[in-house]
């Protein structure tokens, strides 16, 4: 039992010792094809390395029409229609003014604007775990916000407020922290695709 203690206390440090690259690194490591599979009659090849294999985004994604009214509601949830660890809506396009209601709908989540990701100008936002928070948003331009336990998973949201006119910065912004999710790499591309 002793044993178990130390070992336990030991993996949960090293855990925590690395980095966000570096525990990327380990898990794609741990995922990644051991051998090939060869069909009879078939050359064998070996299979491409975990981080090699995100889908691309695809091309005929319909574009989100403006949401009616001046009050909206954005679901926190652990499933929904694009896959797990969600929001819902992920994508939505309202008026400059309008409110947006986080619901905490599943636990042990949040939202949370993200850095270099909101028009300039705008008030940036963090909601506590497991609670609702509603965010007027008085600025022009694309939004993304993210779940901050989930984030690594692409729990990430888009709004668009009136014009997009920051499209060319938050596009920059990304390229680069789609870098960082270990799983749904290509579903911040897939809901900026759709304004």
């Amino acid at each position: 039992m002793k044993f178990s203690k130390i070992f336990l206390i030991t993996v949960i440090g090293l855990v925590f010792s690395l980095s966000a690259s570096e525990a990327k690194k380990a898990i794609e490591l741990r995922i990644a094809p051991v051998g090939s599979i060869c069909l009879e009659g078939q050359e064998c090849g070996s299979a491409p390395a975990a981080s090699q294999s995100m889908p691309s985004v695809p091309s005929n994604l319909p574009k989100v029409e403006l949401s009616e009214g001046s009050e909206h509601v954005v679901k926190m949830l652990n499933s929904g229609n694009d896959g797990t660890m969600v929001f819902e809506p992920a994508v939505i396009k309202v008026s400059l003014g309008d409110t947006i209601h986080f619901k905490a709908t599943d636990l042990s989540h949040n939202s949370a604007s993200m850095n270099g990701m909101i028009p300039s100008g705008a008030k940036s936002w963090a909601g506590s775990l497991s609670q609702d928070i509603s965010v007027t948003l008085d600025t022009e331009g694309v939004y993304v916000y993210q779940c901050d336990p989930h984030v690594m998973m692409a729990m990430v949201g888009v709004i668009q407020v009136g014009e997009a006119v920051n499209m060319d910065e938050v596009m920059e912004a990304a390229a680069s922290q789609k870098s960082s999710f270990i799983m749904n790499g290509s579903r911040l591309d897939q809901y900026l695709s759709q304004l």
